[in-house]
Parts: C-alpha cells; sequence; structure tokens
C-alpha cells in the first residue's frame, strides 16, 4: 500500500540532493596485457593494481601523473575490440611541454595543433586541423594526440582557464607543481597589468591579489582586475 503521508522538511532535503558520481576509471580494450601494462608504466603512469584469478578474469589500472581518475584493462573485461577505445581526454597546464615529454618517453605522439573547424580535434572533420598553438594559445584551444599499442587513442589538450562551472567550488587544487608554478606566472603577469592600471604603484596586498586571481582562474569564476 502506498503511503499518502507528506514527506518532512528533512527528507525532502535528503532527496532532492544529488549523489556525488565520481568518474574512478576508464575501461579500454588491449590485445595483449603485459605488454600494455609495460608500454603505461614506460610513459610513467602508476600502477595501482594488477589482479589475476583463476577463471581468467585480470585487471590492471594505471592512473596518468596528476589524474583522479585511471584506466584500466585486462582480459574478460570488455568485449570490445583491441584498439577501438577514442577520444580519452588528458588534459594539461602546457600542451607543449607535455607533447615533447611523452615524445620523449617513447609514445608516438603528433605535433601540436588547434582545429579550424568545430570538432577538428577528433580527425573527422577534413582540413580542419593546423599545425601549432591556438591564436593567443586560448584555454581548450590547443591539442596533440597520441596512440598505444594498440591503437587505443588519447587526446592531449591544453586547459590553463577553466570555463565557469567546471570545477567544484569546495577546493582549489593543482596536480603537480609544474600547473601551480604555471599558475603563479600567469597570475604574476596579471598583477603587473593591474599595478599598470592602478597608477604603477606598488601593491602591498599583491598576495591576497594572487590568491584570488588563482582561485577564480582554477574554478572559471570571474578573475580579478
Amino acid at each position: 500500500m502506498t503511503s499518502t503521508t507528506p514527506a518532512t522538511g528533512t527528507e525532502t532535503t535528503a532527496a532532492a540532493k544529488k549523489a556525488d558520481l565520481k568518474l574512478e576509471a576508464v575501461v579500454i580494450p588491449v590485445s595483449d596485457v603485459d605488454r600494455s601494462k609495460k608500454f603505461y608504466q614506460d610513459l610513467g603512469w602508476r600502477l595501482d593494481a594488477d589482479f589475476a584469478f583463476d577463471n581468467g578474469f585480470r585487471v590492471v589500472q594505471v592512473t596518468p601523473p596528476g589524474s583522479p581518475a585511471s584506466i584500466q584493462f585486462g582480459t574478460r573485461i570488455t568485449n570490445q575490440r583491441p584498439g577501438t577505445a577514442e577520444g580519452i581526454y588528458l588534459v594539461v597546464s602546457d600542451i607543449a611541454a607535455a607533447r615533447d615529454q611523452l615524445a620523449a618517453l617513447g609514445a608516438d605522439v603528433s605535433d601540436v595543433f588547434h582545429p579550424e573547424a568545430p570538432g577538428a580535434q577528433f580527425g573527422q572533420v577534413s582540413d580542419g586541423q593546423a599545425g601549432g598553438l591556438a591564436t593567443d594559445r586560448a584555454s581548450y584551444g590547443s591539442f596533440a594526440s597520441f596512440h598505444d599499442l594498440d591503437g587505443n587513442a588519447y587526446l592531449i589538450q591544453e586547459v590553463t582557464t577553466r570555463l565557469p562551472g567546471r570545477v567544484g567550488t569546495t577546493a582549489t587544487e593543482y596536480a603537480s607543481v609544474h600547473d601551480l608554478v604555471g599558475a603563479l606566472k600567469r597570475a604574476s603577469i596579471a598583477h603587473g597589468e593591474h599595478e599598470v592600471r592602478n597608477g604603477g604603484t606598488f601593491d602591498e596586498n599583491w598576495p591576497e591579489w594572487y590568491a584570488a586571481y588563482m582561485v577564480a582562474e582554477n574554478h572559471g569564476d570571474e578573475l580579478p582586475r
């Protein structure tokens, strides 16, 4: 029998609250688990797990440096054909440095490019990609790509300033020292412009200004001027 008793305020609040759904891992199909394991470890990706069971199931999990989400592969883990995973995004703060590092570690990585047509970064639009960084090095605009040994495709994207609403407002995080240094440099340049606009005098409150700028940039909020 269905109750018709009105929900209490507490029950209504609980029902309205959204459960956190945090992306933990993406499963990719590979043909040789040990070969793939070595490939990703050679790239410097952290090995989190390698569990094998008597029924033939095996799962390997690796995590890219600085990433909260991981990649999983193994045996009896997916029906996808090896090499069919596409468009797995890896976000970096310096696309040129990331591209060169991956190449030095043995990845077959493309040159840096930017799309000249919507969606061209995925390679499905004819003549839509142009070499080099995006105009004015716009955040979200510069890419590189690479494939693993089976052909699973990764897309590397440079993101320096987040669009509004893309990051939770409760924490400001940087994945690495390199990312933090980059944020400090951008804050320094912006603060120099801020001082010029205010008569060129030294700003004694520059630590507070830096902090406000870096938090706003990280969260995609309006930047201080």
